[in-house]
């Protein structure tokens, strides 16, 4: 069982914002640290990864869209996305085999929370949408088969925190490091005994200026300032995707 574990998800490829998190003390500390998907999706794929790897056995990977859409495009099938694409052709062959091996979820045991099972979108997809707002049977929905003793499921890949109940079970999304929905600086979670959802500042205009610098994505200065600025609100966010929960 683990006192404390750090939950920071869709890191999209940014190191900055990713550096800026591991220099917190609570993430430092932690017993664990868990990557709930789209990790290298981003303008630095390559850097993030070197990161993410150096910290051996602290940290428990798991798949999301963005790992699979990598490995795909690598291996010659289009992604969705320019950046995708581009940061595909740029991970080394040991970095596909991992983002290949990854495991679509993962369940732990958290000191106040009991079971806890961290995937990606949902336990049985990885770019299923459910939301804050999402109505208790599609959370029923998405949770059918999922072991009665998992307490406690987080979840990523919409970019906005939150935490709620779901007919007795805690839901958390812990938010994105580097594409976040609804304000600037990179968002995670610290689990046990409770939940913490946690905003962390950097230096944002330094952050830009650096990605702009360091990567090689033709489009990297305006992929910065339009997703390390945050400028899409959680109101956008949540009506361009309310409609794909089935509401």
């Amino acid at each position: 069982m683990f006192e404390r574990v750090a939950v920071l998800s869709d890191i999209h490829g940014v190191l900055p914002a990713l550096e800026a998190v591991l220099a917190e003390p609570d993430v430092a500390a932690a017993d664990l640290i868990v990557l709930t998907g789209d990790i290298a999706d981003g303008p630095q794929p390559v850097e993030v990864l070197d990161r993410l790897a150096a910290l051996g056995d602290r940290a428990l990977w798991v798949g999301g869209n963005g790992e699979r859409e990598l490995v795909a495009a690598h291996a010659g099938q289009p992604a969705s996305y320019d950046v995708s694409n581009w940061a595909a052709a740029q991970l080394r062959a040991d970095q596909v085999a991992r983002l290949a091996a990854l495991p679509p979820a993962v369940t732990f045991s958290v000191a106040g929370l009991g079971e806890v099972l961290c995937c990606h979108a949902t336990p049985r997809d990885d770019e299923e949408m459910v939301l804050v707002d999402s109505r208790l049977d599609r959370w029923a929905e998405v949770f059918a088969g999922l072991p009665a003793e998992v307490g406690t499921v987080v979840c990523g890949h919409t970019h906005m925190p939150f935490t709620r109940l779901v007919d007795r079970r805690l839901v958390v999304n812990p938010g994105s490091i580097g594409m976040p929905y609804g304000g600037d600086g990179a968002w995670w979670a610290l689990l046990g005994p409770g939940v913490q959802l946690r905003r962390t500042r950097y230096d944002v205009d330094a952050a830009c200026a650096r990605v702009a610098a360091e990567s090689g994505f033709p489009d990297a200065a305006a992929w910065a300032d339009e997703y390390l600025r945050s400028r899409h609100s959680d109101a956008d966010a949540l009506a361009v995707f309310g409609p794909r929960d089935g509401r």
